[in-house]
């Protein structure tokens, strides 16, 4: 099995919503026959033996309870779909329908509707399971249990704050892994903009259908690379779109090259239908900005959310900017063979991607505009050296901003000041006045 067919292997285990419940009904099946040959080698006691009739009408009664449970977490389930497709950013829905807890509660009630169904059609007038009738009542517990867990969750969940959260951790949990992969000693040579050789390439290998770049096998194709003494240029960066007879791979400077090597080359790259957060920690930040850009559009004009998604977007590039490191130059790459050169999204493209359209959507509000500032301010001083120059510009930018939506404004002076809270944040600059201080701290 190729590393691109494992992966989506991988991919389609992690986002089917059906696959565990229907292990679980599998299991619970098994586990039903196993409970009711048990209870023929074990005599319970008596407060745990029933009747024939009192053991078909709980075993019915915990069917009816699985199946009206199951509906419940469906109906959840389908609210939170369209309360993120048209709250959040429908690109949410790749981190819903991972969650393991929606599985797992699932899983128990379908489980525990096969094992009470199987149980149910062995009860006879002189053989009842009374063990198998037993569990079926704790298996139900459980699953009430974590029924009321996942709506506890799910309910939270419902706010933008929190998804931007939990995106925001999923986005620097994929840097890091790329952090630890570009550490390797085998790592690819990451470069900034297009490989460009003097000579022309030995193999080129166009895509076979159109899709996004969501995984690129970087130890394999270092391998490629060192096995047949090449230079292997991956064309599209992970996260870009690929139309068919795209070039996929360009190879410099290997010998004579077959289909079977364009195969091989093919089968360590994987195209989907939209990005993934595994390798793209820059969709993490796509998403979190289409939470805070759809909070500001009119029809929702929230920008206190739009505030606190800045503030888990700010917490990731503070990440990105303080532990990241600079793409080396292109004659860097062209010298090194053999070796694997993957296009870098640098520190300005990222910038860019997490401040730009909430700057363009959120000029007119003093709270995000105020927040945008003391975030920038604090990235200044946070990051690296090198990474300071795009701050800056950003700055700029945002002061061009103000000025246009501000300019004769009286509260042009109050657009221009920085607070983390957004608005209503303590004043900085001073100390306050005794007289000026209010409860809790908080200046007046």
């Amino acid at each position: 099995m190729s590393w691109s067919t494992r992966f989506r292997v991988r991919q389609f285990m992690r986002g089917s919503i059906w696959l565990v419940p229907v292990l679980g009904g599998i299991a619970g099946a098994l586990c039903g026959i196993a409970a009711a040959e048990g209870g023929r080698l074990w005599t319970p006691p008596d407060g745990w033996t029933y009747s024939a009739g009192t053991a078909q009408a709980v075993l019915a009664s915990v069917v009816g309870a699985s199946v009206g449970l199951t509906g419940f977490v469906v109906t959840v389930g389908v609210l939170i779909v369209q309360m993120a497709t048209g709250t959040f950013s429908a690109r949410y829905m790749r981190i819903f329908y991972r969650d393991r807890l929606l599985k797992a509660v699932l899983a128990v009630l379908v489980g525990t509707l096969t094992f009470s169904y199987g149980l149910l059609r062995r009860v006879e007038q002189d053989s009842v399971p009374s063990l198998g009738v037993t569990l079926a009542g704790f298996f139900l517990a459980a699953g009430v249990l974590l029924f009321l867990v996942f709506l506890n969750r799910s309910i939270h969940r419902l706010r933008p704050v929190a998804v931007a959260a939990l995106v925001a951790q999923a986005g620097r949990r994929s840097f890091l892994d790329v952090m630890r992969e570009v550490e390797e000693a085998d790592a690819p040579v990451h470069v900034l903009g297009a490989y460009v050789s003097e000579t022309p390439p030995t193999l080129v290998v166009p895509s076979l259908r159109a899709g996004a770049v969501q995984a690129l096998d970087t130890t394999g194709l270092t391998r490629f690379a060192r096995n047949s003494d090449c230079v292997v240029v991956v064309r599209p960066a992970v996260g870009d779109f690929v139309p068919e007879g795209a070039a996929l791979f360009e190879v410099y400077g290997a010998g004579a090259l077959d289909d079977a090597a364009a195969a091989r080359l093919r089968s360590m790259i994987v195209l989907g239908v939209e990005r993934t957060i595994e390798q793209d920690p820059a969709f993490a930040i796509r998403v979190m900005v289409d939470i805070a850009i759809r909070a500001l559009s009119p029809a929702v004009n929230d920008p206190t959310t739009a505030v606190q998604v800045l503030d888990h977007l700010g917490e990731t590039l503070r990440l990105l900017g303080a532990t990241g490191r600079p793409a080396p130059d292109m004659d860097s790459a062209l010298a090194a063979s053999p070796a694997l050169v993957v296009r870098a999204r640098g520190w300005d493209d990222v910038v860019e991607l997490a401040f730009t359209e909430i700057r363009q959507y959120g000029g007119a509000s003093v709270q995000v505009v105020r927040r945008l500032r003391a975030l920038l301010e604090d990235l200044r001083e946070r990051v690296k050296p090198e990474c300071r120059a795009a701050v800056d510009d950003e700055l700029r930018r945002l002061d061009a901003t103000v000025d246009k939506h501000w300019r004769s404004s009286v509260d042009l002076d109050r657009a221009r000041h920085p607070d983390a809270q957004g608005i209503g944040g303590p004043a900085v600059g001073g100390p306050a006045r005794p007289r000026d201080v209010l409860p809790g701290g908080r200046n007046g």
